[in-house]
This record gives structure tokens, sequence and C-alpha cells, in this order.
């Protein structure tokens, strides 16, 4: 039995429905918003480097990772969602969380680690996608631009 075999007439959905990214009770932390943008360029900065699964804080990531972490931050921007800190979620403020991301991303692999890496590119290539005005289809498209 297909998924076309059990329609849900109980089920009406308004298109307004659909587009809205407000979760009751939910939150957005900047401790969430650090972790999509620090996850996005990590993953992005591996897949540049010809790795499609990455270990990231302990995890297995891959495409579909970056392509959430990416998509929240977008929507929140676009939303300027306030985090529960107060400040709204600004295209200054995801570049000021990527500042500090990539810091803390070149101190743990030092100078060396550093120049072999494709961070430079991997951020320019997460802020294209998840602070653009119009929302890209696929963040390995765009990151692409980067590397050929």
């Amino acid at each position: 039995m297909g998924q076309l075999d059990r329609q849900r007439p109980d089920v009406s959905v308004s298109a307004g429905q659909l587009v809205d990214v407000k979760v009751p009770g939910g939150t957005i932390t900047e401790n969430g918003l650090r972790l999509n943008v620090s996850v996005g360029i990590q993953y992005i900065e591996s897949w540049m480097r010809g790795t499609g699964a990455a270990a990231i804080n302990n995890l297995m990531e891959d495409v579909a990772t970056a392509e959430i972490s990416r998509s929240q931050v977008w929507q929140w921007v676009r939303h300027a969602s306030r985090l529960t800190e107060g400040p709204a979620v600004e295209p200054d403020l995801v570049r000021e969380i990527a500042d500090d991301e990539m810091s803390k991303i070149r101190e743990r692999l030092g100078d060396e680690g550093w120049k072999k890496s494709r961070f430079t590119e991997a951020r320019k290539a997460f802020e294209d996608v998840a602070l653009s005005q119009e929302f890209q289809p696929f963040l390995t498209l765009v990151a692409k631009k980067y590397i050929d």
C-alpha cells in the first residue's frame, strides 16, 4: 500500500502554516546559532577537501546536517528571530559568531593545519547560503564555485 492510498482528510494545512517557523515553546539560543554556524562551516570545509562525511563534535556529519544548519540560520535571519538572550539574529551577529568559531578552529589546528585547510572558502560558502536574500537550493552547488 503506497502513500497515495493513505489520504488524510482529517488533516487540513494552510500555506501560512507550512512557512511558519515558530515552534510552540521552542527557543533559539546563542549556543544553537553558534553550533549551526560552526558545524556548517566545518562540514563545508571537509566537503571541499573531498570528504563526504566528517567527524564533528564526536558525531559523524554529512551534507544533510550542513543543509539543516544553514537553513535554520537563513530562516532565523530572514524572520529576524530573537535569541533567548535578547538580540535578533542578523547577518552581523552571524558573522561575529563565525569570527569566534573560526578563531577556535584556527587555534585547534595551529598555523600549519590552518594553511592546509579550506576554512576561508568554507566560511564564504556558508555565508553565501546562510545570509543570501533568496534561499539557495543546495549549499554544495554554491560551495563548488569556491573549489573549481
